[in-house]
C-alpha cells in the first residue's frame, strides 16, 4: 500500500514499532552533538589556529548557516525524494565533514568544514519531526514529539561533558575524528526500523513545490518561526559561551565543560513537561509567555549581578542558568506541537518544519555574535542580559500576531 504522502500513512504504517520513533530521536541527538563538541573545544582551537571572541562567536553559528538558507529547499527535497533518505544522508554527510573538519589546517577551513556539517545537521532535524509524525502511533504521537523537543538539550549534555572529558587526554581534532564515528551509529536502526520512503504518485517537484508554496504563504510558519528564533538565539549564545564564562570566573580542568553540559541537559525536563501541560489543555501560546517571562528573569538573575564576589557565587549563578535551561525546554516541545498542526489541509508538514528551521536558525547564527560582541564592546558578561532580554520581550510581542493551529490538522493527528 503506498502512503498518501511522505509525511502521512494508514495506522498499519506510521506504527513501524513503537520504538521506531527512538531511532529518528537518536539520529537527532547525534546530529547535534556536532553542534556542542564545539563549546569545549573553544579554548584549544583558539590557541591552535589563532582567533579571536568574536571569530569564535561566529564559528559557533556557522553551523547554522546551511538551515538559515535551506530550510525550505529541503522541505521540497523531503516531499520528492522521502524523510527517510533525507535523514540518512545528512547523518552520512555530517560524518564526512567532521572528517575534513578535523584535517583544517586553518580557521577559512574550520569555519567551510562546520557549513558542511550544517547542511548535515538542515538534512537530519527538517524531516525527523514529520517523520516522527509518520512512524509514532497516535497514542503516543505526544509523548513522541515531546521526546523530540529534547534532543538538543541531551546532544549538549553529553557533547560537552564528553567532550570536556576527551579533550583532558587528547586535541579537538581527535575528538572531530570521533564524532564522525558517532554520527553513523544510528545508521543500523533506522535502516532496520524506520520503513522505506513510499512515494506518492504525485511527489514530483512541480506539485512539491505547490504543496510547499501553499504552505509558505499563510504566515503563521514565519511568525512561529521568528518566535523560536527569539529563543534559539539566546540559547545557543548562553550555552555556547557558558564554558569559557566559567573559565573566566576562575574555573579550571573539565569543571566548566562539565558544569555547562548539565545545564544544557536540564533543558530535557522543559521539553517533556510541555506534551502533559498540552494535553491538559494548556496553550502553546500560553506556555511560551511564561516561558520567556521566566527566561528573562533568571538571565537577568545570572548576568546582572556580580557573583565573583560572593560566597558560592559561581554556585549560585549555577543555579540561575540551570533555571534558564530547564524551563527554556517548554519552548521547543510547545513550537514542535503547534507546527506539525498549523499546514493547511492542501499543504506540507514538512514545509512549515523547513520554514520554521530556516527563520530560527537566523536566531541560532547570530545569537553568539551578538552576545560575544555586546561582551567585547561592553568588558564583559554582565551585559549581556540586555540580549535575552530583549529577544524573549520580542518573542512575548509577536505572540499576539500567532493565530491558532488548524483544528482539522489536531484530529487528523488524533485519529491518525
Amino acid at each position: 500500500m503506498a502512503f498518501p504522502s511522505p509525511i502521512t500513512a494508514p495506522d498499519d504504517q506510521r506504527t513501524a514499532g513503537d520504538g521506531a520513533w527512538l531511532a529518528v530521536l537518536a539520529a537527532g541527538i547525534a546530529a547535534a552533538m556536532h553542534i556542542w563538541k564545539l563549546p569545549a573545544a573553544l579554548a584549544s582551537i583558539q590557541t591552535d589556529l589563532g582567533i579571536t571572541l568574536v571569530q569564535a562567536g561566529l564559528l559557533l553559528g556557522m553551523i547554522q548557516l546551511a538551515s538559515v538558507v535551506g530550510g525550505v529547499v529541503t522541505a521540497v527535497g523531503g516531499e520528492i525524494v522521502g524523510l527517510r533518505r533525507l535523514l540518512l544522508a545528512g547523518l552520512v554527510l555530517l560524518s564526512i565533514a567532521s572528517v575534513l573538519g578535523a584535517a583544517a589546517p586553518s580557521t577559512t577551513l574550520l569555519m567551510a568544514a562546520r557549513t558542511l556539517e550544517g547542511v548535515g545537521f538542515l538534512l537530519v532535524v527538517v524531516p525527523a519531526p514529520a517523520l516522527i509524525r509518520k512512524v509514532s502511533a497516535p497514542r503516543r504521537l505526544h509523548v513522541a514529539l515531546a521526546s523530540w523537543a529534547t534532543f538538543q538539550g541531551v546532544a549538549t549534555m553529553i557533547g560537552l561533558s564528553a567532550g570536556a572529558l576527551f579533550l583532558q587526554a587528547a586535541g579537538w581534532r581527535q575528538w572531530w575524528l570521533v564524532m564522525a564515528m558517532v554520527t553513523l551509529l544510528p545508521v543500523p536502526l533506522l535502516l532496520r526500523r524506520i520503513p522505506r520512503d513510499v512515494l506518492a504518485a504525485d511527489a514530483r517537484f512541480r506539485s512539491a513545490l505547490r504543496r510547499v508554496g501553499r504552505t509558505v504563504a499563510t504566515r503563521g510558519p514565519w511568525i512561529i518561526g521568528v518566535v523560536f528564533a527569539c529563543y534559539t538565539a539566546q540559547w545557543m549564545a548562553v550555552l555556547g559561551f557558558l564554558p569559557s564564562i566559567y573559565r573566566s570566573a576562575g574555573l579550571g580542568g573539565p569543571w566548566p565543560g562539565i558544569l555547562s553540559a548539565i545545564v544544557g541537559g536540564i533543558n530535557a525536563i522543559g521539553a517533556l513537561s510541555a506534551g502533559p501541560l498540552i494535553q491538559r489543555g494548556v496553550s502553546e501560546r500560553r506556555i511560551i509567555f511564561w516561558t520567556f517571562l521566566t527566561m528573562s528573569a533568571a538571565s537577568v538573575g545570572t548576568f546582572a549581578v556580580s557573583w565573583e564576589s560572593t560566597a558560592n557565587g559561581v554556585l549560585v549563578q549555577w543555579a540561575l542558568i540551570a533555571v534558564f535551561s530547564a524551563v527554556g525546554g517548554l519552548i521547543p516541545a510547545a513550537v514542535t506541537s503547534y507546527s506539525v498542526h498549523m499546514a493547511p489541509a492542501d499543504g506540507s508538514v514538512t514545509a512549515v518544519l523547513g520554514l520554521t528551521q530556516q527563520i530560527f536558525n537566523v536566531g541560532n547564527f547570530l545569537g553568539p555574535m551578538l552576545f560575544a560582541l555586546l561582551a567585547t564592546r561592553t568588558g564583559g558578561w554582565g551585559t549581556t542580559w540586555w540580549l535575552t532580554c530583549g529577544l524573549s520581550a520580542l518573542g512575548m510581542v509577536l505572540l499576539a500576531f500567532l493565530g491558532k493551529p488548524d483544528q482539522r490538522q489536531r484530529q487528523e493527528t488524533a485519529v491518525g
